[in-house]
């Protein structure tokens, strides 16, 4: 039953030294882990690799469908990698509608006060000075909790619905009917 709780953090990280050590802290703290090494793999492990092939050259590739097949509730990234940097990673993220709501942390040796802000106003949960410690990876609890009571709230909408048509669907004398019984009293 553990797994249908266990949240799922998909890690960017270009250095291998890094990648490790953020898998392994993440790992100690109960997380299923998908570590890859570039912005462009971890767009195509979420689903967004070919809307940026087709954006980018003319070639056609398999069409697949926009969005995850497996849950991911955090993503952690690097800021400075070849090629597409995290900053570029989080914009494509914000930029995707099924994907905007997944909360992305940003990772970096530097520590640059302008680049901190940039990535905060861009939609960053948490920028992170490297190393990174248990202790940081402990304060991204709250925004994988945040990201699960989203999912929660967006399966609402249909809950109501379905109960809507149940209500719906008993008949009013079922409705009127006395509801609690307290002793030789009913109390309607």
């Amino acid at each position: 039953m553990a797994t249908e709780t266990q949240f799922h953090v998909l890690a960017v990280d270009d250095s291998i030294i890094d990648r490790k050590l953020i898998e392994k802290l993440l790992k100690t703290s109960s997380y299923q882990v998908t570590t890859v090494d570039s912005g462009s793999k971890a767009l195509e492990f979420l689903g967004l690799q070919q809307e940026v092939d087709q954006t980018n050259s003319s070639s056609l590739s398999a069409p697949s469908t926009p969005g995850l097949e497996v849950q991911v509730n955090l993503i952690i990234t690097d800021y400075c990698m070849p090629g597409m940097t995290g900053y570029d990673l989080l914009k494509k993220i914000k930029e995707s509608s099924c994907l905007k709501d997944i909360p992305v942390v940003i990772m970096s040796s530097e520590n640059e006060p302008s680049r901190i802000n940039r990535c905060l106003e861009e939609g960053a949960e948490e920028f992170l000075i490297k190393p990174v410690k248990l202790l940081d990876v402990k304060r991204l609890q709250p925004y994988l909790l945040r990201g699960k009571s989203r999912e929660q709230q967006q399966l609402q909408p249909i809950s109501s619905k379905k109960r809507k048509a149940i209500e719906e669907a008993i008949s009013p004398e079922l409705l009127t009917r006395p509801r609690y019984c307290t002793g030789l009293t009913t109390v309607v």
